[in-house]
């Protein structure tokens, strides 16, 4: 099914209209959807997934496209994400790795930081998915289980699988979110919610204004590692971000995503890795297999679970690496 169903297409000019508008449509009890480049939502309508009467877009709303080394607006274009613009290197990095130029030149920064989970039982026709009983998280009011861990229906495991949000995670960034209730700054490794249904922590009627960054990440070296199919299009099967300030081991943050319901940092496997000091390959090394051992892919992607845990290590290791060039 790949007819567009009917909605109410909205395009607020100010972050108070848009606010307003959802407002309104919340006491009227009307769904919505917010729309930034669109890459993931239309793709999803014109598959029937969780579609909405209305979707309210952000891509007139004013000073959501700023661009500079410390703050990136939700309407930034992905391929505007160079150092040409300030950008960090590492950003640069994962946002040239998103899909395809043609993809990167509509997608948007606030778009795929808050891109859908995504599951071989969710991500396919409305005919499909209603032949198998739905899943726990398109049930369509049947209550159903999810198929990838079955026989409950109270935990989704739908996988994350953006490239951007580690990077910031790497990098100490902070979200900034507004809504009817107001506006509210977050550390982004408390953006995300371990539920592939909920994702993130936007309640009813915010959406995702900007993303500013520290001071000092300008200081930091950063890599990007990534796996999937194939180079030139798909999305990551697992990915790993590594940042530090050079000459100071203490300063290493790591994150990995598209391997788990939410993109996260390792704080506790890094710490128990240089307790002991920093021992160049050794450190590597033992870090690589920490990281590994931590994350818990499922089976809801195109390449097995245990493959691509096991490509952590390997991708972990070539992030870390990256640091010393």
């Amino acid at each position: 099914m790949m007819l567009m169903p009917p909605f109410t297409l909205h395009h607020p000019t100010t972050v108070d209209e848009a606010c307003e508008l959802a407002a309104r449509l919340m006491s009227a009890g009307e769904a919505f959807d917010w729309v930034a480049g669109g890459t993931d939502l239309v793709p999803n309508y014109k598959w029937h997934i969780n579609t909405k009467p209305h979707v309210i877009s952000l891509a007139k709303i004013e000073g959501t496209d700023t661009i500079s080394s410390n703050e990136l607006g939700c309407m930034v274009r992905l391929s505007e994400l160079t150092e040409e613009n300030g950008v960090h290197p590492v950003v640069v990095q994962a946002a040239s790795k998103v899909a395809s130029s043609l993809i990167r030149t509509n997608a948007t920064l606030g778009g795929n930081l808050c891109l859908d989970t995504r599951c071989f039982w969710y991500n396919q026709g409305e005919d499909w998915r209603r032949s198998i009983d739905w899943c726990h998280k398109a049930d369509c009011g049947t209550g159903a289980d999810c198929r990838v861990i079955p026989n409950q229906n109270t935990l989704c495991v739908a996988t994350y699988q953006g490239d951007i949000a580690p990077t910031l995670m790497v990098l100490g960034a902070s979200v900034h979110l507004i809504g009817p209730n107001g506006a509210r700054t977050i550390p982004i490794d408390a953006f995300y919610q371990l539920d592939g249904m909920k994702k993130n922590v936007l309640e009813e009627g915010e959406f995702l204004l900007k993303v500013t960054l520290p001071d000092d990440a300008a200081k930091r070296t950063g890599s990007y590692q990534k796996l999937r199919v194939r180079d030139s299009w798909d999305f990551p099967e697992a990915g790993v971000a590594a940042s530090w300030i050079e000459g100071d081991p203490n300063s290493l943050v790591l994150a990995t995503t598209a391997l788990e319901s939410i993109p996260r940092t390792h704080p506790e496997e890094v710490a128990s890795i240089l307790e002991g000091g920093w021992d160049g390959q050794a450190s590597i090394k033992a870090l690589s297999t920490a990281v590994q051992k931590s994350v818990k892919p499922v089976n809801n992607t195109a390449l097995p679970p245990r493959y691509r845990r096991s490509m952590v290590r390997v991708l972990t290791k070539r992030a870390v690496q990256g640091l010393l060039e």
